[in-house]
């Protein structure tokens, strides 16, 4: 060890406290960057854990390939494991809206194959023999071509073929040019509907349906899914291996390992890395601040001694490399601690909200803490570049000053008198503690900066955060306002009275409080011109007031106690709206506001079925709509989207009127029909409801779902932001206090003499300590000057890029309440810190600190 490292040790050694806090920054730095690069590797993890159990594990998939080519794949050192199903071969869909998919795609499946390609059921049940088949939910939602479970399917089943060319599952459609070559006549039985299949191409021309095969180990015609061992050798195995043979990545799980040639998968990349590298950069330039701060400091303190150092023939490289050591010194310290902090704390947060991320995404995928060697030196080696870059700038002022100055220490302070100048309203505000304070405010500009940005920093994160958590509750709120059950169970194709039967035993399912039904029907009504409002014609342009508008709507025929319930709510006489003639309430508003559709609180409508957009003319009928602004009760979930609208009409009249209303009923008119239930135990209540639907047989195609989850989304989400919003304010705003305090306490020390000088001439304690709140003040006013505006503006920016297309009812809330706390926040820190220097200015002697020359 030289001479120059023995003396930056004894320097660091004589100011303990600046050394200790430095320290700390350091640790706080080091264990915020470990704590966001951990958490960031555990959360790929789990994602790309949670995909596999979603979407299958496998890497790569190749299509059409025979039974050596997949014996000799699950034979490759590379792969770790190996599925196939046999490609039966198309059957042409009759009645298919898609141009682009006009056929069915018959999939051979074995044991294996289900356990490697995950199925989710939406009703019945996977198939056992090569008699019965499973359709994918595609085939109806955009398909067009219902089917349902019992049903039974002739196909004539066969190859596509494009000349003499065969075509695959991967190969688009071709219109004009390709034909179906039949190849036998297969019968199946529908024993289940699925979810779409995640293996099957937006592009493929067939709608995947499942069957079982025990062909797979010799048919010449095979998907086979491969999983690798290492998954970064995935493009260039693929590439080594396909041959002629077509193949698809398993981006949903590779995005999450980096790895996905996707382009949207590339943004989803560059956006994560992005944010986490801002998150990183932030928590950088506060750590430089303090860090910085702290060895500005320490040049300042060894100023002297550097020019001592320097006309006995120290070089500019030694009095650099002195100032470095110092920070590798502090960092070999550190950063060790920081890394174990950053881990330790980041597995004690992951093991609080590992349950709330199970109910938001993955059930069965636990979040666990992932410790990767090379993110972990990542961490490390970012924070010692932090305390290098930090040391590196005062390093360099201390080596580029003239020997001369650093001895007579005349850089010190810079300033014309005119540069310190106070008005004197200033001074009679204030007083001459107050001008005093002012002055000194004035005259050292750069060591009060860095105090005043790091307070800045502080406020702007704590306040943004908190406006984006404020804006999440909202979110959440809103959601849990408009959704009035529980359970929801929704159907199209099932008969009233089955329902009806199914009604009687779901609503004594164990926890239940309280239940409905209802049937949702798709109608039309003649409405006059004159009669819709002016927000109606804005949105749809020039009209003659004479023409008679046909407006599609809905009716909800809900069960007639609930009803009852809606009418006496609203405070409307119950002969009008029950009875053979009853008239029917509606709520008829244009989308996004609430203004109003039609002009008069109540009209007669002439209304009629609708089917496939057009007015079954021979059922009109005449009815009394009275408009009224409740929300009608939330319609269960179905299969299919509804068509988006500038407005909404919906209808609800008591199930006991529609067999009036309703003279035909086909499925085209059928918007849902369902029934909800409200339950202390949404969980218990579904397991034993799904139990009683399998007792009862049903065929029909139907949802059921525990609309509960989603509250339960909404209020993990909210959770975890929180979690992690404060987390991450905290470690940032105790850096922040770090720096104040460690700048503060040591520009006080500086002061030594100054403020020595002040007292042996005669100013009081008490005067002493008003001037010292002056600088506190006027720390704190620059400070809250600057970060409020900005915390303002950045939490607006928040709302809005939230909620950019607009939200009913989300206002952008004031952070009336986070400013206070910053606002008391910022005068305590600064004050105690303030009042902590000055103690032990105050147990000196005066005339000891008169003599000091900061050596």
């Amino acid at each position: 060890m030289n001479i120059f490292h023995k003396v930056t040790l004894q320097s660091m050694k004589k100011s303990r406290t600046r050394t200790i806090v430095t320290v700390i920054g350091v640790i706080l730095s080091a264990a915020l960057i470990t704590a966001v690069a951990t958490f960031g590797i555990s959360l790929l993890n789990y994602m790309a854990e949670g995909a596999a159990q979603k979407y299958g594990g496998w890497h790569v998939e190749f299509e059409d390939v025979n039974s050596s080519f997949a014996a000799k794949q699950a034979s490759n050192d590379k792969v770790a494991n190996t599925a196939t199903f046999e490609n039966i071969g198309c059957a042409k869909l009759d009645g298919g809206k898609n141009p682009n998919k006009p056929y069915l795609f018959i999939a051979g499946f074995n044991k294996k194959t289900f356990a490697a390609l995950p199925i989710t059921l939406a009703s019945g049940r996977l198939p056992k023999n090569s008699g019965e088949i499973l359709v994918s939910g595609s085939v109806m939602t955009k398909g067009g071509v219902q089917f349902k479970v019992g049903d039974t399917l002739t196909l004539a089943v066969g190859n596509r073929m494009n000349g003499n060319k065969k075509l695959g599952q991967g190969d688009p459609y071709i219109p004009g040019k390709e034909t179906l070559l039949p190849k036998a006549e297969r019968t199946y039985k529908v024993v289940g509907i699925c979810q779409t299949p995640h293996f099957q191409e937006d592009s493929s021309p067939g709608y995947t349906v499942i069957t079982t095969s025990d062909a797979a180990n010799t048919a010449d015609d095979l998907s086979l899914f491969v999983t690798l061992k290492n998954p970064r050798e995935v493009h260039a195995y693929a590439k080594s291996t396909a041959g002629s043979h077509a193949f698809i990545f398993n981006n949903d799980v590779l995005r999450f390992m980096g790895l996905s040639d996707d382009p949207g998968d590339k943004v989803f990349n560059a956006l994560l890395y992005s944010v986490g590298g801002i998150v990183v950069l932030i928590i950088m330039i506060g750590s430089i601040f303090l860090i910085y701060n702290s060895f500005n400091i320490s040049l300042n303190e060894r100023t002297h001694q550097f020019g001592i150092l320097s006309s006995v023939g120290a070089t500019a490289k030694q009095l650099r490399h002195s100032v470095l050591f110092e920070g590798l010194c502090i960092g070999a310290i550190g950063i060790p601690i920081g890394v174990i902090v950053g881990i330790g704390s980041m597995g004690l947060v992951l093991s609080d909200v590992a349950k709330n991320f199970e109910n938001i995404l993955y059930d069965n995928v636990p979040l666990t803490l992932t410790v990767f060697a090379p993110v972990i030196i990542g961490a490390a080696a970012v924070s010692m570049v932090t305390i290098l870059i930090s040391a590196y700038i005062p390093a360099r002022k201390a080596a580029n000053m003239p020997v001369m100055e650093c001895i007579r220490q005349t850089n010190e302070v810079k300033v014309e008198a005119k540069t310190i100048k106070t008005s004197k309203p200033a001074q009679h505000i204030f007083g001459l503690e107050g001008a005093l304070a002012l002055k000194n405010f004035k005259r050292n500009k750069k060591r009060y900066r860095s105090i005043v940005l790091s307070l800045v920093l502080s406020i702007v994160l704590f306040i943004s955060a908190s406006a984006f958590v404020t804006d999440l509750k909202q979110a959440s709120e809103q959601a849990k306002a408009v959704s009035n059950y529980d359970i929801g169970f929704g159907t199209q194709d099932m008969t009233d009275s089955k329902m009806l039967q199914l009604y009687d035993k779901l609503k004594t399912a164990a926890g239940v409080t309280d239940s409905s039904y209802q049937v949702v029907m798709k109608y039309s009504c003649a409405a006059k011109a004159s009669d819709l409002s002016d927000a109606y014609w804005e949105s749809a342009g020039a009209h003659s007031s004479n023409e008679t508008v046909n407006l599609p709507m809905q009716i909800q025929f809900l069960d007639d106690r609930t009803y009852l319930k809606i009418i006496k709510g609203l405070g409307l006489p119950e002969k009008e709206y029950t009875g053979a003639n009853a008239k029917l309430i509606a709520v008829a508003k244009m989308q996004g506001h609430s203004n109003d559709l039609f002009k008069s609180s109540s009209l007669y409508f002439t209304i009629a079925p609708e089917t496939n957009s057009e007015l079954k003319t021979e059922h009109r009928q005449n009815v009394s709509i009275t408009f009224v602004n409740t929300v009608p009760p939330d319609t269960p979930a179905t299969i299919g989207m509804s068509l988006l609208r500038p407005y909404t009409i919906m209808g609800m009249a008591p199930y006991s009127l529609k067999e009036k209303l309703v003279h035909t009923e086909t499925a085209a008119n059928i918007r849902v029909k369902g029934m909800t239930f409200q339950s202390k135990n949404p969980s218990q209540s579904v397991a034993e409801m799904k139990m009683m639907i399998q007792g009862e047989g049903i065929t029909a195609s139907y949802f059921l779902l525990n609309s509960s989850e989603i509250f339960d989304q909404n209020r993990n989400t909210i959770f975890i932001a929180n979690v992690f919003a404060y987390t991450f304010i905290i470690m940032i705003s105790l850096i922040a206090i770090a720096n104040v305090f460690n700048t503060i306490s040591t520009n006080i020390k500086l002061r030594r003499r100054e403020l020595a000088m002040l007292r042996s001439v005669g100013m009081s304690d008490r005067d002493f300590n008003k001037m010292m709140r002056f600088e506190c003040a006027f720390y704190g006013m620059r400070a809250l000057l600057v970060g409020l505006p900005l915390a303002i503006i950045f939490s607006w920016l928040i709302y809005k890029g939230m909620f950019a297309g607009g939200a009913d009812n989300i206002n952008f809330v004031f952070p009336w309440g986070s400013i206070g706390i910053s606002v008391f926040s910022v005068f305590f820190v600064v004050f105690i810190t303030m009042m902590y220097a000055i103690s032990k200015i105050k147990r000196e002697n005066i005339i000891d600190a008169l003599r000091d020359d900061m050596t």
